[in-house]
């Protein structure tokens, strides 16, 4: 015999109730930023502001009072999140600004007109990031693949250009958005461009995006070593599994979501959750002289792979050539 209404009440309302305890549990593993003191006077940069963890992070900047320029490659898309933003914080100054990632063209305009116009820079938040599928091919518009290109050296770059403007407004801070799925990356110096193709390109996570937030990670070592005694702290995070337009890129499928709903429940954080170990990395005053750490949920994070520092001093060579670094210092001598 079956349950009938009654029973099925009885039987649903224990396991909704227990579903909930349990995501309340998660939530309480992931942690919060619990620095709320003022950042009035302060400088934040946040690329990719305009949805997401970015937004989220704008969001309680604001709410602190800061000056953040919202770092957007669609200024509409910008102004529609201030709006937004607007809506329920009326405090801080939010300033959109032009950044394409994917172009080095724009990231060195867009660095000309900060240093231009802010004569202090206190943190910089390297937010932004694509997972373009491999077969796609897509390349940045300087023709590098498209998911390194704008995850690591659209930010290497951008970074170095601010990196005196950092220095004289200390004690500042470099962000780095990465990920744990930088444990499934590999460096290969003679495929950083895909030439050789991608292994398990065909499985379900994205190798070259694992390999651009594995240069992430390599990108936040070498940069604690060059900055270290400068008065500027340079941290590495992963925001844990987000729901965010980060694969607007890939064929999902309507049945994909149906599948996906145990784990979302389970695992998939809110923007705004999901930019708590920003705002933590980017504010807290305890963490002032940790250069160079990993975070997650809020705490310190022991990576389980060993980072190779010759990797990471080549990487940062490798990119100043790709990037143009070494003929703007040619420039200048």
């Amino acid at each position: 015999m079956g349950l009938g209404m009654p029973g099925l009440v009885y039987v649903i309302i224990p396991f909704l109730f227990a579903v909930g305890l349990v995501r309340k549990f998660r939530e309480y593993q992931w942690g919060y930023c619990k620095s709320k003191s003022s950042l009035n006077g302060k400088v934040f940069i946040v690329t990719g502001a305009n949805s997401g963890i970015g937004k989220e992070t704008v969001r309680e900047l604001a709410r602190r009072k800061a000056r953040v320029i919202m770092a957007c490659r669609d200024l509409k898309n910008a102004k529609n999140a201030i709006e937004e933003i607007r809506r329920d914080v009326s405090s801080g100054e939010l300033i959109p600004m032009l950044l394409d990632l994917e172009s080095l063209e724009s990231v060195r305009r867009f660095a000309k007109e900060v240093l231009r116009d802010f004569p202090n820079i206190n943190v910089l938040i390297n937010n932004a990031g694509v997972s373009v599928p491999v077969c796609q091919h897509r390349k940045t518009k300087d023709g590098y693949e498209i998911n390194f290109g704008v995850n690591h050296l659209g930010h290497f770059l951008l970074t170095n250009l601010l990196l005196p403007r950092l220095k004289d407004s200390t004690s500042s801070r470099i962000v780095i958005v990465s990920s744990m799925l930088h444990e499934r990356g590999t460096i290969d110096f003679d495929n950083l461009n895909g030439e050789k193709g991608f292994a398990g390109a065909g499985r379900r996570m994205n190798p070259a995006y694992c390999n651009s937030k594995l240069a992430n990670m390599l990108f936040n070592i070498e940069l604690s070593k060059r900055i270290e005694g400068t008065g500027v702290d340079s941290f590495a995070l992963c925001p844990g599994f987000v729901y965010k337009n980060l694969f607007r890129y890939s064929n999902v499928k309507w049945y994909h979501y149906i599948l996906f709903l145990p784990v979302a429940l389970f695992f998939m954080r809110t923007p705004s959750q999901g930019a708590q170990t920003t705002l933590y990395c980017a504010t807290s005053e305890e963490l002032e002289g940790k250069s160079g750490l990993f975070f997650r949920n809020c705490n310190f994070y022991g990576p389980k792979m060993e980072f190779d520092p010759a990797v990471a001093k080549k990487l940062w060579e490798v990119s100043e050539n790709m990037v143009g670094l070494n003929n703007d210092k040619s420039e200048t001598m």
